[in-house]
C-alpha cells in the first residue's frame, strides 16, 4: 500500500500521490463492487491466475497437487493454492502497490489473455470484510526462494518478512482473513461454501471447501455440461436443458447450444416458457474462463433477443475493472452478432423441421419475433406467414388469413378495429387489427411474400360502401327523424345515415378514424384561437375536415321504432342515446361532452318511460 511521503522536497520537484486506503475501500464498496461478497470471487480469481501462471512456467513438469482449497470456520477464511507464488520482491511490487498486477509483468505480458484479472485492485476487496489480510507465499520461479509473509492492514500499513522454508514447503500462496464482526453475513461457513459454488462452479481447476468439521468437499465436481460427451444427441439436449433449469430456475421451451470457437465461447440459450413484456431484457449468466462474471449481463445479446436467457463461458471477453460486467469493445460486438445469428439459425431450423415447437414458441413470443421481423428481411420471409394476428376471422396466422381474403384491410388502431370488426365480418371483408406494436407495418409487407395478396389501410368509406342502402320510401319516411338526429349529434362533427347491415342486433355503427378526430380537434383549436377573417377561413377549412358517421341499422327493431317517433324531444333523445351506445361500442376514450350526453340521454329516456307508465 502506498505510504505517505513526509520527506521535504525542493520547490518544483515531482511528488507522489498519497492514497487514503480507507477512503479507497469505501469507494470500492459503494461504487465499484456491487456487494462485499465479491471478496471471495477475487480470492478465487487470484488463485486461478496463480495456477495459470505456474502451468505457463512449468508446462511439462507441473501437474498440480490440489488446485484451490477453501477453509472457513466462522473465525477465519482461508484460500490456498499451489500456484506460482510470490518472492519478497514480488510482494513489495504487487501487493503493496495499488493498481499494479502481476499479470502485467513483462515476463508474462504475452500471456495476459490467459488470466481472469488484469487490474491489480482485487485484493483490496478483502478489506470489505476484514481489517487485516495475511498472505503466506513461496515462489515456484525461484526454487531456493524462502517463504514470504505479508500483512496488510486497513489503515494502509503493511509488514513483510521472510520465514524459514519449513513454514511452507511447496510453492503456492495462502491468503487468510480474520473477519470483522459486521462481516459475519459474508464469512460464515455456509455462506462461503455458497459463494464458492456461485462463483466457481465452472472453474477448470479443482476447488474444495472445508468448514473444519465435515472434511473437504468439492465445490466444482463436474465440468461444464457442454464439455461432457453424451451417448446420443437427445441425451445431450436433455442434459443441457436440465442444467439450464437448475441454474436459471425455469424449464426452457427449448435449449439452443452456443459454440463460438474463435473466442472460446460455449454455453446455452434457454428459450423462456412465458411471455416477456416488450422491451424488457433479461440478464444473462456470463463466465469468463470459468469464473462467474455476472448474472445480469445484458450486453451479450441484442435487444430483440429478450425471449432467451443464456449461460455462457468465454475465453476472450474482457471484464470491466469491477469484473461484474463486460467491456464494450469490438470483440464483444462480434460475439453479440454471432450469437444473434445463432438464434436466427434456430428460428429457421425450427420453422423448417418442427412446426409444433414453432407454434408453441410463437404463441408465447410472437411479439419478440415481430420486433425482429420488422428489421430483418430473412426472418420476415421465414416467419411472417406463421405469426398470429387479430382478424375478423378470429386469431389467425397471416398465411391462413391470406388464403381466405385476397384483399386484406388493416386498421390503424385497436379501437378502429373494435368498432368495425363485427360489421366487416358480416360483410365478408377481411380486416386485420393493425393497432398493436409492429402489426400494421408487418401486414403491409405481406405482398413481399404473397404477391397475389393486396393490402390496404381500412378507410371508413370502404366499409360504408359495403353496407346496403334502404329503399327510397323508407328513406323518405325517416327523413324528419334523421334531420333531428343530425342536429343532435352535430356538436360532435358527426353525420347520420340509414343503412342495412348485419348483424341485425347492432342498432348503430359509429364510423370514425383517429386521424379524422385529430384533424377536427386541431381545426377547432385553431378556430378558437383565431378571430376575424382568419377565424372565418379556418371555420371553412374545418367544415372540409373528415366527419364521423353514425350509421343506423334499419334491420334493427329498435331503430325501426325510433325513426317513426313524431315527438321532437323524444326523437332527439333517442338519437343521442344511439350515438352514445355506438361510441361505447367503439371502445375509444370518450370525450367529456360524450360522457355527459350518455348520462343525459339515459336519464331523459328513463324519465319519459316513467311518465308514460303513469
Amino acid at each position: 500500500m502506498t505510504q505517505p511521503d513526509t520527506s521535504m522536497s525542493p520547490a518544483g520537484a515531482d511528488r507522489t500521490f498519497q492514497v487514503d486506503l480507507r477512503g479507497l475501500v469505501d469507494l470500492l464498496s459503494h461504487h465499484l463492487y456491487s456487494s462485499p461478497r465479491v471478496y471471495l470471487r477475487e480470492l478465487l480469481q487470484n488463485a486461478v491466475d496463480a495456477l495459470t501462471a505456474r502451468y505457463a512456467h512449468e508446462p511439462v513438469d507441473f501437474q498440480g497437487d490440489f488446485g484451490i482449497r477453501l477453509y472457513a470456520d466462522g473465525s477465519a477464511v482461508r484460500v490456498e493454492d499451489d500456484g506460482v507464488g510470490l518472492t519478497e520482491a514480488d510482494v513489495h511490487t504487487f501487493l503493496a502497490t495499488i493498481g499494479r498486477s502481476s499479470k502485467r509483468a513483462d515476463r508474462i505480458a504475452e500471456q495476459r489473455g490467459d488470466f481472469i484479472g488484469q487490474f491489480g485492485i482485487g485484493l483490496l476487496s478483502c478489506f470489505l470484510v476484514a481489517d487485516e489480510i495475511h498472505v503466506l507465499s513461496r515462489s515456484a520461479r525461484t526454487p531456493d526462494a524462502p517463504a514470504v509473509e505479508w500483512r496488510g492492514r486497513g489503515d494502509g500499513s503493511y509488514t513483510v518478512r521472510t520465514l524459514p522454508a519449513s513454514s511452507r514447503t511447496r510453492p503456492g500462496t495462502t491468503v487468510t482473513l480474520t473477519p470483522r464482526a459486521d462481516a459475519a453475513e459474508w464469512t460464515a461457513p455456509a455462506q462461503v461454501r455458497s459463494l464458492a459454488r456461485h462463483f466457481g462452479s465452472l472453474l477448470r481447476h479443482p476447488v474444495t471447501f472445508d468448514d473444519g468439521g465435515s472434511g473437504p468437499a468439492p465445490v466444482n465436481p463436474e465440468p461444464a455440461p457442454w464439455a461432457l460427451t453424451h451417448p446420443t444427441p437427445g441425451a445431450r439436449s436433455r442434459a443441457l436443458a436440465g442444467y439450464g433449469e437448475d441454474v436459471l430456475g425455469f424449464t426452457p421451451l427449448d435449449t439452443i447450444e452456443l459454440d463460438l470457437p474463435a473466442v472460446g465461447l460455449k454455453g446455452i440459450a434457454c428459450v423462456l416458457p412465458d411471455t416477456v413484456p416488450a422491451g424488457r431484457r433479461h440478464g444473462h449468466r456470463v463466465h469468463v474462463k470459468g469464473m462467474l462474471l455476472s448474472e445480469r449481463a445484458e450486453e451479450i445479446l441484442p435487444e430483440w433477443a429478450f425471449f432467451v436467457r443464456c449461460v455462457v463461458d468465454a475465453e476472450s471477453l474482457r471484464p470491466t475493472a469491477s469484473r461484474e460486467a463486460l467491456y464494450e469493445d469490438d470483440t464483444l460486438a462480434a460475439v453479440r452478432d454471432a450469437l444473434a445469428e445463432r438464434l436466427r439459425a434456430w428460428l429457421a431450423t425450427t420453422a423448417a423441421s418442427d412446426p409444433d415447437l414453432l407454434g408453441r414458441f410463437l404463441r408465447v413470443h410472437h411479439l419478440a419475433v415481430k420486433s425482429l421481423a420488422v428489421h430483418d428481411d430473412e426472418i420476415l420471409r421465414m416467419l411472417l406467414p406463421w405469426l398470429p394476428f387479430e382478424t375478423t376471422d378470429g386469431h389467425a396466422t397471416l398465411d391462413e388469413f391470406a388464403r381466405a381474403h385476397r384483399t386484406v384491410l388493416v386498421t390503424s388502431s385497436v379501437e378502429e378495429f373494435r368498432q368495425v370488426a363485427a360489421i366487416a365480418s358480416a360483410a365478408g371483408l377481411g380486416v386485420v387489427n393493425g393497432g398493436y406494436t409492429y402489426d400494421r407495418e408487418l401486414v403491409h409487407r405481406l405482398p413481399e411474400i404473397r404477391p397475389e395478396v393486396t393490402v390496404a389501410d381500412l378507410d371508413p368509406a370502404t366499409l360504408t360502401a359495403h353496407l346496403d342502402t334502404v329503399d327510397r320510401e323508407t328513406e323518405l319516411a325517416a327523413a324528419a327523424y334523421l334531420a333531428l338526429a343530425r342536429d343532435a349529434v352535430a356538436v360532435f362533427d358527426c353525420d347520420v345515415a340509414l343503412r342495412t347491415f348485419q348483424p341485425a342486433s347492432a342498432p348503430a355503427l359509429l364510423v370514425d378514424s383517429r386521424e379524422a378526430r385529430h384533424e377536427r380537434t386541431r381545426s377547432q383549436l385553431a378556430r378558437e384561437q383565431e378571430g376575424g377573417l382568419w377565424g372565418d377561413i379556418l371555420g371553412h377549412l374545418r367544415q372540409e375536415a373528415p366527419r364521423a358517421q353514425l350509421i343506423l341499422n334499419q334491420l334493427n327493431p329498435l331503430v325501426r321504432t325510433a325513426v317513426t317517433i313524431d315527438e321532437p324531444e323524444l326523437a332527439r333523445t333517442s338519437a343521442e342515446a344511439l350515438y352514445g351506445q355506438a361510441a361505447l361500442l367503439s371502445r375509444r376514450p370518450l370525450r367529456p361532452a360524450e360522457s355527459s350526453l350518455i348520462n343525459r340521454s339515459f336519464l331523459d329516456l328513463l324519465a319519459h318511460a316513467l311518465r308514460k307508465d303513469r
